[in-house]
């Protein structure tokens, strides 16, 4: 089953990274969060990636042709350029790199794939998201209820922590609770082949989140699936030294390799 990846966007709202090279690059734990996603969907069984590429997507590129080299021994004959390999650490990764255009938007960019996706279901995410999604249970729950679509619905932890206050005084304190109970786009689709009848012949300009899904919703044809694990997204630096602190402390709950 082929795995979509949205891995094109600017990333305008962690800038102080994004400048230097698309968002899905910048590393925790000294490994792009792009690979951290392709290693938790490996690791269940998924490895067969297509990664759709905009800004900057010659880095993401240059990094995967050379990801065996980066990741194996060899001695090197530097007079014939002879090369003897040997151990490697490489994944067992397929993974193919389109360029879906610099400002396409993530509508586009999934109809531009269109025919890298195959012939039967295949699965959708972001590329600044990581989870311990059980996708398994996820592709189970989306054949049962035979639906051109299945979304992962999250309740993301609040960004702050919020305080009770009577006249002066603080009577309760919590950190990073629960938000209002509402749910919201996880990422981490299962899609069959009909969707694309609901992506424009021109959806360069139409964010896959606006009509695509609401069109899918009208028709009754979008699920949930209901992840109360670990979810979290990448979107500002804050969250990126959040993720960086979990795996330097050996408490990164989306690691199941």
């Amino acid at each position: 089953m082929k795995v979509v990846i949205f891995a094109g966007g600017i990333g305008s709202r962690i800038s102080e990274e994004s400048h230097l090279r698309p968002k899905p690059m910048i590393e925790i734990g000294g490994k792009p969060i792009l690979w951290h996603i392709l290693k938790l969907y490996a690791a269940q069984g998924f490895n067969d990636f297509v990664i759709c590429l905009g800004y900057k997507g010659h880095m993401i590129k240059e990094y995967f042709y050379n990801y065996y080299l980066q990741n194996t021994d060899f001695t090197i004959d530097v007079a014939t350029n002879n090369i003897t390999y040997h151990k490697t650490n490489a994944d067992n990764f397929k993974i193919s790199l389109i360029d879906t255009g610099l400002n396409t938007m993530t509508a586009g960019r999934l109809k531009r794939v269109q025919e890298f996706t195959g012939n039967e279901d295949f699965m959708l995410t972001y590329g600044d998201g990581v989870a311990d999604v059980d996708l398994k249970a996820l592709l189970a729950f989306h054949k049962l209820n035979n639906k051109i679509a299945t979304v992962t619905a999250v309740k993301p932890p609040s960004k702050f922590g919020t305080m009770e206050v009577i006249g002066d005084v603080v009577s309760s304190f919590r950190e990073k609770r629960k938000e209002d109970g509402s749910w919201i786009n996880g990422g981490f689709f299962v899609l069959k082949q009909e969707v694309f009848n609901y992506l424009e012949n021109d959806s360069d300009r139409i964010m896959w989140e606006d009509y695509p899904l609401e069109n899918l919703s009208n028709d009754g044809q979008l699920m949930a699936y209901k992840h109360e694990g670990f979810w979290k997204c990448m979107d500002a630096l804050r969250d990126k030294n959040e993720l960086e602190e979990m795996w330097s402390s050996g408490n990164a709950k989306w690691k199941n390799w």
